[in-house]
Parts: C-alpha cells; structure tokens; sequence
C-alpha cells in the first residue's frame, strides 16, 4: 500500500487546522475530519513510498531530536488535480524546510520501496491536506471555507512520525 514519513504540528496548530477540516464538515463538504482512523491528523508529507522499513528509526530519531522544533509559515490553499480534486494549505518552503526534507530523504534512502515522485527533493512540494476527493463543482465552495478559516502566521512543526499503512501503525519518531 503506502507508507509515509510525516512531520506534525505543535498542538495549538493541530488545533487549529481541525478547525478547517470541522468547517468544511459542517458545511456539508468533503473534510479529512471524515477520516475516522486514530491516526487521522494533520501532517506534512517528508517521503511517501510503496514500503517503508524501521531499519532508519534511530537515525530519524536523532535528526528529530537535532532539529525540530521547525518553524514555518502556512501559505495560500493548494489545489492537487486527479479525477477529483486535492485542497490543500501550502506550506511556505524555507531553506530550514527543505534542509529537513532532504536530510530526511537521505537517510531513509533504499529503506524506502518505490518511492512516489512527487515526494522527491526537487519535485516536492509541502502542504498540509484539508479535504480530498473534492468534486470540481465543489471546489469553489471548499476554498471559501479554507480562506474563511485561514491560519495565520508562524507555525512549529515539532513531531515526526513513520505511518505504515499495511500494519495500519504509526510510530513516533520524536522521542
């Protein structure tokens, strides 16, 4: 299936962007707060793949612990096209960000099967997911909420975890 390595907001920020997911629920419209699963949190996507093995857990953990907390800066919502539509809030991409992506990227190296495109340095691109499979008739719509419910300022990502989606697992690496 797919498994990830995430960074994760401070709890005021987590907080805040449920408030947009809950938003979007209450309007009726596609929300990631539908996603039932204990592990359903806000997140920022370093390195997505087909597998990824714990054989890189302690040195992920060292380069949490080196550095986070990160702080950054939340841009404007994102839109990801497919059959239906991804909306997303964009990350702004500081030099410290991408420093983190890469050295993460490095380290799990061929640990990593199959790792997907778009999660690459050079072809990644940091956001946080508010709702997927948005119909395009309802995009106008979800944006309103998103713009509506708008969180501004710096953020700190202070988390980092590894999901396994095949066990359904997550693992702290921040500790």
């Amino acid at each position: 299936m797919a498994h990830s390595v995430e960074l994760l907001p401070d709890s005021d920020t987590e907080r805040r962007i449920r408030g947009i997911w809950d938003g979007l629920a209450d309007a009726g419209l596609p929300s990631q707060a539908s996603v039932t699963a204990d592990s359903n949190r806000p997140h920022v996507t370093l390195v997505a793949a087909r597998t990824i093995d714990d054989s890189t857990d302690h040195a992920l953990r060292g380069l949490a612990v080196d550095r986070l907390p990160l702080p950054v800066e939340l841009g404007a919502p994102v839109v990801f096209g497919g059959r239906s539509a991804t909306v997303a809030i964009l990350v702004v991409p500081t030099a410290d960000l991408l420093s983190v992506h890469s050295a993460v990227s490095e380290t799990i190296g061929d640990s990593a099967v199959d790792p997907v495109a778009h999660s690459e340095p050079g072809g990644w691109t940091a956001h946080v997911t508010v709702a997927r499979r948005v119909p395009f008739e309802q995009l106008a719509e979800v944006l309103r909420v998103v713009i509506d419910h708008r969180v501004d300022g710096t953020i700190h990502l202070d988390g980092l975890r590894r999901w396994d989606s095949d066990a359904r697992s997550v693992t702290d690496l921040s500790r």
